[in-house]
């Protein structure tokens, strides 16, 4: 059974999505055990709590230097025995420290079909403004492994949503979380927690399931 640490700083829908999927059973080989937060008032902090799973807050501007955040965000992790860390809307930066001490064992969620629309600034509902602004006529999510190109790691799953006539923002960024995060990301950390992902040459393989 592998530690399951999801790292937040909002409203925390996509760790509801994760708790529910664990709640039914989608997620056999892990165990959400930590929920670490940037912000003390996020939403996914109380629903952690009605979920009982530990919780910290960790401000990167409570640290004077990059490197001891880095050192307080790594003892919370190895104290948790964390074997997958997810991204579910985390707005601090994330150090190649970090990202080297986890290769491979961290796991985002980006609101567009990467390459399209991501890497740096395209972060909350200004994906979907640019969609829309582009004028394309589907867009969707990609969850992928984090590596040091923001949004640029191995694409693990990735799922389509149509553009409608009428769309804004707002409603946009809602059909994207229903119809694709919500779906995509318990599936990822189910498939990860299986054994059944493998990198290479910067292409993720999804082996079969053991029978």
């Amino acid at each position: 059974m592998l530690n399951i640490a999801v790292l937040v700083s909002g409203g925390g829908t996509n760790l509801q999505a994760l708790i529910d999927a664990q709640n039914r059973g989608e997620i056999p080989n892990g165990k959400i055990s930590l929920v670490v937060s940037s912000r003390p008032d996020a939403y996914a902090l109380e629903r952690a709590q009605k979920a009982g799973i530990a919780a910290k807050v960790l401000r990167r501007k409570e640290f004077a230097q990059q490197t001891a955040y880095d050192d307080a965000l790594l003892q919370i992790l190895a104290e948790n025995q964390t074997g997958l860390v997810i991204l579910a809307g985390f707005m601090t930066i994330i150090s190649e420290r970090i990202i080297h001490a986890y290769e491979n064992k961290m796991i985002n969620i980006h609101p567009s079909l990467i390459p399209s629309f991501c890497g740096e600034g395209f972060y909350g509902l200004r994906v979907h403004e640019a969609a829309l602004a582009r004028g394309v006529k589907v867009t969707g999510a990609t969850v992928h492994f984090v590596n040091e190109v923001c949004d640029g790691g191995p694409i693990i799953l990735q799922k389509a949503v149509e553009i409608q006539a009428g769309d804004t923002p707002e409603t946009l960024q809602r059909r994207v979380m229903e119809q694709a995060e919500w779906h995509l990301l318990p599936k990822a950390a189910a498939l990860f927690c299986a054994g059944r992902l493998q990198v290479e040459n910067g292409r993720v393989n999804i082996r079969e399931a053991a029978e």
